[in-house]
């Protein structure tokens, strides 16, 4: 399996929310072996922005906590893959049990249709 996945993080971890994270893990995954995480900061947050930014780092992947249907379709558009609602845990531990599919998602989709109301997001 060779991935290149990213993880929005905060504070090390993952952040439960998608767009206001303060950093994207980049992890690279060759033959099921994690090869490489380094961490990117973002550019601003702007609606729609994040996937085609992250798509230039040629990843396959996004394992996220609570992130945005619409989010969702342009990570889809750019060939992207995306796991929603995984549990806080740094991104090696994520990509650890992803590949060892071991991955625990429960769906965690943000609202944003102007209630912004985001619950656990």
């Amino acid at each position: 399996m060779n991935k290149r996945i990213a993880i929005p993080l905060e504070n090390g971890s993952l952040c439960a929310h998608f767009g206001h994270c303060q950093q994207f893990a980049i992890v690279q995954v060759e033959n099921g072996t994690i090869t490489e995480v380094k961490e990117v900061d973002p550019p601003e947050h702007e609606p729609g922005l994040y996937p085609r930014w992250i798509a230039q780092f040629g990843v396959t992947d996004v394992i996220a906590g609570g992130i945005g249907q619409k989010a969702i379709q342009l990570f889809n558009q750019q060939q992207i893959n995306v796991f929603v609602g995984a549990p806080v845990k740094t991104a090696r531990d994520l990509v650890q049990d992803f590949i060892s599919n071991k991955l625990e998602l429960s769906a965690n989709y943000c609202n944003h249709d102007g209630h912004h109301t985001h619950g656990n997001c």
